[in-house]
């Protein structure tokens, strides 16, 4: 069973291995292998205090991967889950299976929509984001920045027209709705 000290029961023996597979088992020899003692198996030098860990105490439900039967006895607790970037993950867990590309596609979305959370987050404080500053352009402008790309034979030179749409880009686009938002608001309120 999963998570406990006990030693993994062997799948087959080693000589329906051998036989099924050609090669099987050539490095049995203890005599030839350096590593055995390391091998094995000492019940008195596992350094498991337990038969089963204990258990963490869930303070909100965890997601858990439909693959496993139960959650891990030990989690991650620092960035709870948390508006609509959590719902994106917990139906993430729930529908998908791990091997799947949607299951890590909706968990990449949700840290987009994570990130955009926060950023809408900190408007509401005293010290608001700022992206020119946050993302490093002033110092496309004082620290050489164009000079440490042009002849250089750097791979990411290719998408560099591409850096301020995607950098840029949604913020320019958030500036222009909350602007015709606020103009629309102010017609309403005039008229």
């Amino acid at each position: 069973m999963t998570y406990t000290s006990e030693r993994p029961p062997i799948a087959e023996s080693s000589d329906s291995l051998r036989a099924r597979i050609p090669g099987w088992g050539a490095d049995l020899d203890p005599k030839v292998r350096p590593s055995v003692p390391k091998l094995q198996w000492q019940e008195d030098k596992t350094g498991a205090h337990w038969e089963f860990p204990e258990r963490q105490p869930e303070k909100w439900p965890r997601e858990r991967s439909i693959e496993h039967e139960f959650l891990t006895p030990v989690f991650g607790t620092s960035c709870p889950p948390k508006g609509l970037s959590g719902a994106l993950r917990r139906f993430s867990y729930r529908k998908y299976s791990e091997g799947r590309a949607a299951h890590w596609l909706l968990l990449l979305a949700a840290d987009r929509v994570d990130a955009w959370e926060s950023h809408l987050r900190s408007f509401a404080t005293l010290r608001p984001d700022n992206p020119v500053t946050e993302t490093g352009v002033l110092s496309e402008f004082t620290r050489h920045g164009f000079s440490s790309r042009a002849g250089k034979n750097r791979a990411d030179v290719k998408h560099h027209l591409a850096d301020p749409i995607i950098i840029a880009g949604p913020w320019v686009l958030a500036a222009g709705l909350a602007y015709s938002a606020a103009r629309k608001l102010l017609r309403w309120r005039r008229g």
